[in-house]
């Protein structure tokens, strides 16, 4: 215990001493607002001066400077005092192109600075400035002039009606929303919980049509209230402006001035790994080469693993470098490194195999531009030394970051809540350029095996993400918690992997546009009012046509979807849904992420894969196609690691649909020729298409060539080329399959006589669903209740099947004649699990074949059922039943013990004030400890405190809650508390958790008994 406590303490003063780094450079990070503050104006024009695309204004002893960048981006400084200054020099802001062609005139009250696409106006007495395009409309327009204080700059602008705000970078728990409303802060607060903003941004675009950039080190607050404020903490102002039609223009600009995001290697967009190996005090003594250990265990089993950090730069070392880095190659993934204590070995580590930097402790020094300039030093050094492309992860960055790393959301803990606020945070961030934010798999600490899947599911549509070991109760690896839990990590991670080459086409995109492939719905749909509130928090878009909604509690449902306009399929189940619209009661069980695909999406996939290294540059390119309309994708490739697509030695392909807009019709697919050349790009290549129709096709042609109808999935299999159609394939998708094809020709593929997805009859289509919450005791038979639902016809001849767990039971499925259009059939069948199946969640799945507008059709659905333990017959200690949920802070959770260190039965005797107990259970908060009782218990019993060998620390609150609702709550104890004695009714409960909360988020000490816990059961 003493080294467990020893770390963290010597982890916090480092976050300390970093932290007082940052505030004695750039100021606090939780400023008062300065707008608040009463401050100096600036006054009238006494002087104008025009110099190219450069102008100064005179206002008595303050000069104001505007200098035009390009004919939609300018800048905007004040220097009260009259001396211009720029602290952040060449560090942010990009050398340029030739300045715009620029004009100006006085009128008046004012003097007018313009391009041809937009007009500053100085208004003189008072000075103030507007902004408005060619036509006249009005940008935006200060509502008095800027105002300074002996340590601030504050401008205020108008807002408007309906104007919304997004930007300031990686603000935890927000950004994918608009800021309206909202006061925002943009500097280093090492917060990462919701509420925190790790990696600040001080940038901000309006739904107006413009951005700003405050070029300063120094922190901002943003309050996008009426006025708007925007303050920066030092006596100067000096701010670059963005107008642009469109969000992507905006952050295009932003990204033009400040640099695009960096292109990064293919393994760079698989899964990391993180830990420390030499002298782990966590883990046991270990040395650097047992991380190959580690990457066996993933490909063992057939898990993807792209890079692992083998020291954790906190005082873990390394050894045999270069023989780990040879291994971790031989093994299909690269060797990463924390930075440690700077980058001073970073070349030799670079030349015995590193390709990842993890910067946390590099950038200690003087503030932001210590940090970033540890982004781009690490970054030049991997390639300096090596043919590798520079690929840095860091949390706390700055304006410019995104040129040359990712941005990491910092040390969280593995949660519900923990999954809630990170959803809106990650396409938050894209708003302010930042192309690569993510956050460690289930958190560094805490976790259990259902949010560990949770997280993992929807990361997975993250371009980039990793798993950090040695501070939770258990290593984070997907591995870890076994069946189901590996099986279903590794769906996800096939997933991601199968979705690489639409990842990268975005990750290209990216370099040249500025926009990650994550992003808010309001980025796609602007003028969706729903898309800008909280309707949309907790879902977000990978790239255009992946719409995700991830599961953020212990439910098996998920409400409040919403899909924009447009038509959406269901990834899981082909049916589709028209929107604008909000879906409740989703069926989510443990391993379905809810997850849907745009009408008109074309997406490329490498099927199968568990590693980028499996593919040959000629194998297979899969197109998953749902046709609607006219719609296209292009596929950028590359050699995937060399810096060789700088020199334009890549290539794409362009895919173009044209379908019908709704119903029947023919399909026709042009696959262009893949322009280009790279080291390694495939002279030719099969190709295979999934269609998602609804209705088969009365032949495919590709060119003239009729293809062969194979008939099956078997026969498919073995064929070169052909085609078939099966309708049991997600409400219906047409396979085809090529023989290899020259990639420098194009070729046309035709289905004829189908459909746009959704089906000849829009609509007609039937559903599955399930209510929540079912529960089957082990070993008894019980109902288990699902519907079908018939669509806009009638379904006749309805066939059921049930997919059940292995060793699961159920008596046979009776057939249904008819379910009227737009009803619900209700079906009850007896399912039986074994007697020794684990407590948890199973999926079972339904499969209904029927005939609906004269078309055979068929669909899949998928509901959770919780297999329980058999409640308690009698008088139970808590710690002899089977936990449902044992989630612990620090270790796991003992029976019978105190709290010990990582593995079971390593704990002490438990021990309240004075007094040794015999039973009970030893947890470390956060914990939660979850029982099946059925409804079978009266009473609950336990002496609740801090564990006697923690002494005179440590702060907790103890609880019990029964099926959602809490039935009682400590007040917060110490090591030094008296002990508390429970004595509860818990008629009728059905489930009852045990948890013990952190009060003072210390989590030293939390050391918390349920001592003599019993239930009294009939």
């Amino acid at each position: 215990m003493q080294s467990r406590i020893r770390k963290r303490v010597a982890l916090a003063g480092a976050l300390a001493g970093l932290l007082a780094t940052f505030v004695g450079t750039a100021g606090s990070a939780q400023a008062e607002d300065p707008a608040a503050e009463e401050g100096t104006t600036v006054g009238k024009v006494t002087g104008f001066a025009a110099k190219g695309s450069v102008y100064q204004l005179s206002a008595g002893a303050a000069k104001a400077r505007v200098s035009f960048v390009d004919k939609e981006t300018f800048r905007i400084e004040l220097a009260p005092d009259g001396t211009f200054t720029d602290p952040t020099g060449k560090d942010i802001v990009q050398p340029q192109g030739k300045p715009p062609a620029t004009r100006w005139k006085e009128k008046g009250d004012r003097y007018e600075l313009s391009t041809g696409a937009v007009t500053l106006r100085a208004y003189k007495s008072p000075l103030r400035f507007a902004l408005y395009r060619a036509d006249g409309s009005k940008v935006w327009e200060e509502t008095k002039g800027l105002t300074w204080t002996k340590d601030s700059t504050t401008q205020t602008l108008d807002r408007g009606a309906e104007e919304q705000f997004y930007g300031a970078g990686m603000q935890n728990g927000r950004g994918n929303t608009s800021h309206r409303g909202q006061r925002v802060e943009v500097g280093v607060d090492y917060n990462w919980d919701d509420g925190g903003h790790p990696n600040s941004v001080p940038f901000y675009l309006s739904s107006a049509g413009y951005g700003v950039f405050r070029n300063t080190y120094a922190p901002n607050t943003y309050t996008f209230d009426e006025p708007v404020t925007a303050a920066a903490k030092e006596k100067r102002f000096d701010a670059y402006y963005f107008a642009g039609d469109t969000a992507k223009d905006v952050i295009g600009d932003y990204t033009q001035l400040t640099g695009k995001p960096f292109l990064p290697p293919l393994y760079g967009l698989e899964i990391g790994d993180s830990d420390c190996y030499l002298h782990n005090a966590n883990r046991g003594e270990r040395h650097t080469l047992d991380s190959l250990k580690v990457a066996d265990k993933y490909l063992e089993n057939d898990l993807p693993l792209g890079w692992m950090l083998v020291n954790d730069g906190y005082g873990c070392g390394y050894e045999n470098l270069a023989e780990t880095g040879t291994g971790m190659k031989e093994r299909k993934a690269e060797l990463g490194m924390w930075t440690e204590d700077g980058l001073d070995k970073l070349a030799d580590q670079v030349k015995a195999g590193q390709r990842v930097a993890k910067l946390d402790v590099a950038w200690v020094g003087d503030g932001y531009k210590f940090a970033l300039d540890g982004c781009k030093d690490a970054y030049r050094g991997i390639e300096d030394n090596s043919d590798a492309r520079g690929f840095t992860w860091a949390p706390e960055a700055w304006a410019g970051a995104q040129r040359c790393g990712v941005q990491w959301s910092g040390d969280q803990s593995g949660s519900w809540e923990n999954i809630r606020f990170q959803i809106p945070t990650y396409a938050g961030a894209t708003m302010s350029g930042l192309a690569y934010t993510t956050g460690d798999v289930d958190g560094i600490f805490g976790g259990s095996p259902k949010t560990y899947v949770r997280d993992l599911q929807w990361k997975s549509l993250l371009p980039m993400t990793m798993t950090m070991d040695g501070w939770a109760p258990s290593d984070k690896q997907p591995y870890v918690h076994g069946e189901p839990y590996t099986a279903i990590n590794r769906k996800y991670q096939k997933l991601h992997e199968s979705l690489l080459p639409y990842l990268y086409s975005y990750a290209h995109e990216a370099t040249e546009t500025g926009v990650g492939a994550v992003r808010p719905l309001a980025l796609e749909y602007p003028e969706d009012p729903k898309a800008a509130t909280d309707a949309a928090k907790y879902e977000f878009l990978t790239g255009e046509d992946l719409l995700v909604a991830p599961v953020y509690e212990d439910t098996d449902v998920r409400d409040g979807i919403y899909l924009p306009k447009g038509t959406w399929t269901d990834y899981w189940t082909g049916r589709t849904y028209e929107g604008p619209t909000t879906l409740n009661g989703y069926n989510a069980p443990l391993d379905t992420l809810p997850m849907f695909v745009k009408a008109g999406a074309t997406v490329p996939m490498w099927p199968g894969i568990r590693s980028y290294k499996d593919r040959d540059p000629e194998d297979q390119v899969a197109w998953d196609v749902y046709p609607q309309g006219r719609s296209s994708f292009t596929l950028y490739e590359d050699d995937g690691v060399t810096r060789e697509h700088r020199d334009g030695k890549s290539s794409t392909q362009r895919v173009e649909v044209r379908a019908p807009r709704q119903g029947g019709g023919d399909i026709r697919l042009d696959v262009g020729a893949a322009e280009g050349s790279f080291d390694g790009k495939a002279e030719q290549r099969p190709y295979s298409f999934s269609l998602h129709t609804g209705d088969a096709p009365s032949a495919v042609r590709i060119g003239g060539h009729r293809l062969r109808d194979l008939g099956s999935a078997a026969a498919y299999e073995k064929a070169e080329e052909g085609w078939y159609y099966d309708r049991d394939d997600r409400a219906g998708v047409i396979h085809v399959k090529t023989a290899p094809r020259s990639t420098d020709r194009p070729f046309t593929l035709h289905a004829e006589d189908t459909s746009a997805v959704g089906g000849k009859v829009p609509g007609a289509g039937a559903g599955v669903s399930a209510p929540s919450g079912q529960e089957i005791p082990v070993g008894t038979a019980s109902t288990v209740r699902f519907g079908v639902t018939a669509g806009t016809r009638d379904a006749t001849g309805v066939r059921l099947a049930l997919d059940l767990p292995e060793g699961w039971r159920a008596e046979p499925l009776k057939d249904l004649r008819r379910i009227p259009a737009g009803t619900t059939a209700k079906v009850d069948v007896k399912v039986t699990p074994p007697a020794d199946a684990e407590s948890g969640e199973r999926t079972l799945k339904v499969r209904a074949r029927y005939t609906a507008a004269g078309e055979d059709r068929a669909v899949l659905g998928a509901f959770g059922v919780a297999a329980v333990p058999k409640p308690p017959k009698g008088d139970t200690w808590a710690g002899d039943l089977d936990w449902l949920n044992d989630t612990n802070g620090y270790g796991p959770a003992e029976r019978d013990q105190s709290n010990g260190e990582s593995a079971a039965g390593d704990g002490r005797p438990l021990s309240l004030a004075g007094k040794s107990y015999e039973k009970g259970i030893g947890t470390h908060a956060n914990s939660d400890i979850e029982v099946h009782l059925g409804g079978r218990c009266s009473r609950f019993t336990a002496d609740v405190g801090i564990d006697d060998e923690i002494k005179d620390y440590g702060e907790v609150a103890f609880s019990v809650e029964a099926d959602g609702k809490v039935l009682w709550t400590s007040p917060k104890l110490t090591g030094t508390s008296d002990t508390v004695p429970v004595d509860l009714d818990v008629t009728g409960a059905r489930h009852v958790h045990l948890k013990v909360t952190d009060t003072d988020k210390k989590k030293t000490g939390d050391h918390g008994d349920w001592a003599a816990a019993k239930f009294h059961c009939a």
